[in-house]
């Protein structure tokens, strides 16, 4: 397909809640999915860094995200995902997100979730995450419900533009 144009932090697309995909299977998922894989892609070419994106990110209001981890290889689409179950333990961390690749918001997650999604055949799935792919699904999955790592900010204070965060912050605790 092609790498579509992520919305940035301003459009109004991005508060909004996804809606349910009704056939996992049928064309326009299948489409969907992958422009989501050829975007992200494009993002890592040219930034060297991105794993996940969510539908919205591209202006589709569908509950539908794609993750590709590296240096693992953990590579999946994730139709209607849901966590169902969370960890009473969090980390905080430094945040991005390729809508607003300029800021860095840090966050606080849970440590471990189970999420229940269908895969690009349809069949339901569930997934135990922890760390990285915890804290990237827990990212991608507010996008399905409009809600952006700027709300996620543990405080006031909790902001930097990656150009600070480089040069001061990235080696403290936590990405």
């Amino acid at each position: 397909m092609a790498d579509k144009e992520i919305l940035q932090l301003g459009n109004p697309i991005l508060w909004q809640r996804s809606v349910e995909v009704e056939n996992a299977r049928g064309v326009e998922v299948q489409d969907l999915i992958r422009d989501l894989s050829d975007t992200l892609a494009a993002f890592r070419r040219a930034t060297g860094y991105g794993r996940g994106i969510s539908a919205p990110q591209i202006g589709a209001l569908k509950r539908v995200v794609f993750i590709r981890m590296q240096p693992h290889g953990y590579c999946s689409a994730l139709i209607n995902p849901s966590i169902v179950d969370s960890s009473n333990s969090s980390f905080e961390l430094w945040d991005d997100c390729f809508s607003f690749p300029d800021l860095m918001v840090r966050v606080s997650r849970a440590t471990q979730i189970r999420v229940e999604y269908e895969d690009d055949r349809g069949l339901a799935r569930t997934l135990e995450a922890d760390g990285a792919l915890s804290e990237l699904l827990q990212h991608e999955i507010d996008h399905l419900d409009g809600i952006l790592a700027v709300q996620r900010a543990i405080s006031p204070e909790a902001f930097a533009t990656r150009a600070e965060w480089e040069r001061s912050l990235k080696n403290q605790a936590g990405r």
